[in-house]
C-alpha cells in the first residue's frame, strides 16, 4: 500500500473532519473511501453503457448469430 499526501484548505479540512466525526470514522478513512468510490465510477459507467447497448440491440445480435 502507498501513502498519498494532499493539501486541503483549512475550511475543507474542517468540513471533512466534521463529516467524519458525524459518521464516526477518521477523516483519513473518509477521504480514502471517497477516492476509492471515485476510482470505481468509470468502471460502473462503462458496465452500464455496455448493458444498455447490448439490450438495445439484442434483436439485431440474435439475428446475426
Amino acid at each position: 500500500m502507498s501513502t498519498l499526501t494532499i493539501t486541503l484548505s483549512e475550511d475543507r479540512l474542517i468540513r471533512l473532519q466534521e463529516i467524519a466525526s458525524r459518521v464516526n470514522v477518521r477523516a483519513e478513512d473518509l477521504a480514502r473511501v471517497g477516492i476509492e468510490e471515485l476510482l470505481r465510477q468509470p468502471d460502473e459507467t462503462f458496465k452500464q453503457a455496455a448493458e444498455y447497448i447490448l439490450s438495445k440491440n439484442s434483436e439485431l445480435y440474435r439475428r446475426l448469430a
